[in-house]
């Protein structure tokens, strides 16, 4: 045998590298992405006829498509605007982005622990003592070393449950910021409603006024009776009660949207404005496209990956640690010999330590990992259920709210004839007032329940688009 396989320092060297070797002994389990049902098909997707006349086409496959600024698909320069000003002034969003920085920096600090570290240490000490009062210093400059070999791969769980993390933290930005941008757009399509249904209310009321002075000219003729004159009073104060109620809602979405751009509500004012009622074809995708795409299941996969590597963390404990460090460095009585080489030190040193007995404890916490991580689990497969049947219930509701739309613009359009008639009539003394006020009831609602509903189908597109996840942008450009 050599003179240097006999010595301390190779000894040290061997066993790092062997340390280094048995580093491939990880006790992680393998990691797989859980099972999930998921159906072939949605099953609320529009009929081949429904499909021909909405002008409905499948979606791109899911490696074509990507998220982008689905609200654009709207086609409302202001909503656009202010939905791009959602990254940077809604608080929600920068906590999330906060926490992503939060996620990486925890990442960069695993990877560290990989690596050994290295120090760089001084000293200088004066002492004395004794009868003679003697006197002497001592100087020491030395850059020391010390490592943990991750022989059982716990180190890098703790990485890999960082990375995961992270992942889970970008995933999650990225439903705060989708979450915000919904909800401005549907703050801001509610609040266009609420103009629109104003601007119809201040028309039935100068309707009303006029009724109301036909009536009171009838009544100071002796044609009409008093009930006629009360009820047409009654009819017009209900229409401005209705008119003070919109103007507190709108004040209401205004200052919500205030909020979601990041600005104090005293301070933001949206004007009056036509209503621009677009409602996107949708492409409904594939349910392997949602799995993909949608952030909340991507985070809550990721949680899963994260609370996988745990269980390494916890049976790493089973085994000893390891400890490598080393020093090398000099010491002297003054400082114009320090470096001198006959003052060099070195030092090289290794410890390990295993745990005996601990009455269970390391097994029970193996335990509450991997509970933990099937729990994790179960809140995955329920996250892709709910899911699937977000998109189903708006699916659903696209098709039904479309077809309701043209059964009400149809109600609509019978109900302001009967009103038209029932006035005329009333003027030839032919119909009793009661049957007018009917009549003017009757179509307000179906004016305002045409509103409603175009307000709904645009919100339902916002609430589908969501629950796909985002937008979509494919090949062909649609």
């Amino acid at each position: 045998m050599s003179k240097y396989a006999s010595s301390p320092r190779y000894h040290l060297i061997a066993l790092a590298v062997a340390s280094s070797l048995l580093g491939a002994c990880s006790v992680t389990p393998t990691y797989k992405v859980p099972e999930t049902p998921a159906p072939s098909a949605y099953k609320e997707t529009p009929s081949d006829a429904d499909k021909a006349a909405a002008g409905w086409t499948a979606a791109a496959p899911a490696d074509t498509l990507e998220r982008g600024p689905w609200w654009q698909l709207f086609g409302d320069p202001l909503l656009n605007q202010m939905t791009e000003s959602i990254e940077v002034n809604n608080q929600n969003v920068a906590a999330a982005v906060a926490a992503y920085a939060q996620a990486r920096a925890l990442v960069a600090e695993q990877r560290a622990s990989l690596l050994p570290s290295v120090s760089l240490n001084g000293s200088g000490t004066r002492s004395g003592g004794g009868g003679d009062n003697k006197t002497a210093n001592q100087y020491r400059a030395n850059i020391g070393a010390s490592w943990e070999p991750d022989v059982w791969g716990k180190l890098r769980a703790n990485v890999s449950n960082a990375d995961a993390s992270l992942q889970a933290s970008a995933a999650e930005l990225a439903a705060a910021r989708l979450s915000a941008q919904g909800e401005l757009a549907t703050n801001y399509f509610s609040l266009r409603q609420t103009d629109a249904e104003k601007a119809l209310l201040d028309a039935t009321v100068d309707g009303y006024a006029r009724v109301l002075q036909i009536t009171q000219n009838r009544f100071d003729a002796g044609i009409a009776a008093k009930s006629d004159l009360l009820q047409a009073q009654t009819q017009l104060a209900s229409a401005r009660i209705d008119q003070i109620t919109l103007v507190r809602q709108r004040a209401t979405l205004e200052h919500a949207i205030a909020v979601l751009l990041g600005k104090p509500a005293g301070d933001f004012t949206l004007a009056p404005a036509e209503w621009n009622i677009t409602v996107p074809d949708i492409p409904t995708g594939v349910p392997s496209t949602l799995l993909q795409r949608r952030p909340d299941i991507a985070a809550a996969e990721r949680r899963v990956a994260a609370a996988n590597a745990n269980i390494g963390i916890a049976r790493s404990a089973y085994f000893p640690s390891l400890s490598l460090t080393g020093s090398y460095g000099y010491g002297a009585a003054s400082t114009g010999g320090l470096f001198n080489a006959s003052n060099n030190l070195w030092s090289l040193g290794l410890t390990a330590a295993q745990t005996l007995f601990d009455a269970g404890a390391t097994r029970a916490r193996v335990s509450g990992a991997e509970a933990a991580r099937d729990q994790a689990i179960a809140t995955y497969r329920q996250t892709v259920l709910s899911a699937f049947a977000d998109v189903e219930n708006q699916l659903a509701a696209t098709r039904t709210l479309a077809q309701q739309q043209d059964l009400r613009k149809a109600a609509s359009e019978a109900a302001d004839q009967v009103e038209v008639q029932m006035l005329n009539r009333y003027r030839a003394g032919q119909v009793s007032y009661s049957d007018v006020v009917t009549a003017q009831q009757t179509a307000l609602s179906a004016r305002r329940s045409l509103v409603q509903a175009q307000s709904d189908r645009q919100t339902t597109a916002i609430a589908l688009i969501q629950s796909l996840g985002g937008g979509w942008h494919s090949n062909n450009g649609r």
